[in-house]
């Protein structure tokens, strides 16, 4: 499919509860997606178009810390023409991290793993990112041609942007910009610290995640602007990436209100400017490439 019809979604996750638990669905405010998610499902809630264009590849992540999941995903993205990518897991901290990538990359379909993520923002120590294990870890990442995918709060982003200046040849995307604040309403805080992380050119950032972070129930594209402009200005649309945090976008109206929301965002961007927002950024930094063993991706 041509460049200019294409439609990366650069994050979502699946889940069967019968396979694989999710212990931090047990909250009671994640109980309405407390059931199984595939990427069928996907299919059939991802149909609103943005820009004209419609999903034609998407990039599955990690949920829990599991290299059993990380298997499965990968088998899941050998098996499904629509998920073109892999953000997996493996333990930062192991002292055989490096033969723990190596095998899962020489492994059934490791061709997709492109990227390691790890719940940072549920970690406890605020240095965690900094931990001499895990900056080892993050080394062996880097070595193997891998990306990070950075799952941080506020109080986590110092950390981020250390990492960032230390290991510049590791490829960093934030996810959901980092987590603004905006069902309290104020940025500045995040604003300045997105900024400082932006200012690294390695870096690169998903709008995702947003809704969530707002008030579920009455969040208008307006509560969300501020964030857009900030993302916009900070990184540039060569640098930041259309995802859609489903299922738990659920929580906050689903894939398809998201998808209307971003479509009324990139309002007066240039035709490149969206490309790049909506395929080219999640293309470079994954590694999207046409499988020809795979049939057609596009989804009606």
């Amino acid at each position: 499919m041509p460049d200019a019809e294409a439609l990366v979604d650069a994050h979502h996750h699946v889940w069967d509860l019968d396979v694989r638990p999710q212990p931090w669905l047990d909250e009671p405010a994640h109980e309405p997606i407390r059931r199984n998610f595939s990427s069928h499902a996907l299919r059939s809630a991802a149909t609103r178009p943005i820009a004209g264009r419609r999903l034609t590849s998407t990039v599955v992540v990690q949920c829990v810390a599991s290299v059993p999941e990380t298997r499965d995903l990968l088998v899941l993205a050998d098996s499904d023409p629509l998920i073109g990518a892999v953000v997996g897991w493996a333990d930062l901290t192991s002292p055989v991290i490096g033969d723990v990538l190596d095998d899962l990359r020489t492994g059934h379909a490791g061709r997709y793993l492109r990227a390691l993520r790890h719940v940072v923002q549920d970690e406890s120590d605020p240095q965690w990112l900094g931990r001499p294990e895990v900056e080892r870890g993050l080394r062996a990442v880097a070595e193997r041609g891998l990306g990070y995918d950075v799952l941080i709060r506020s109080h986590q982003f110092p950390q981020a942007i250390r990492l960032a200046r230390w290991l510049p040849e590791l490829p960093l995307v934030l996810d959901h910009a980092g987590k603004p604040p905006l069902a309290g309403g104020e940025l500045a805080d995040w604003e300045r610290q997105v900024r400082l992380l932006a200012a690294h050119p390695h870096v690169v950032c998903k709008v995702s995640g947003l809704i969530t972070e707002a008030d579920h129930e009455r969040w208008t594209v307006d509560d969300i602007r501020p964030v857009w402009d900030v993302l916009l200005s900070a990184f540039g649309p060569d640098r930041l990436m259309f995802g859609s945090d489903w299922p738990v976008a659920n929580l906050a109206g689903g894939w398809n209100r998201w998808a209307a929301t971003v479509d009324e965002l990139l309002d007066g961007c240039s035709g490149t400017e969206i490309h790049a927002v909506l395929a080219g950024t999640a293309t470079a930094f994954y590694r999207l490439t046409p499988d020809p063993t795979k049939e057609g991706t596009s989804c009606s």
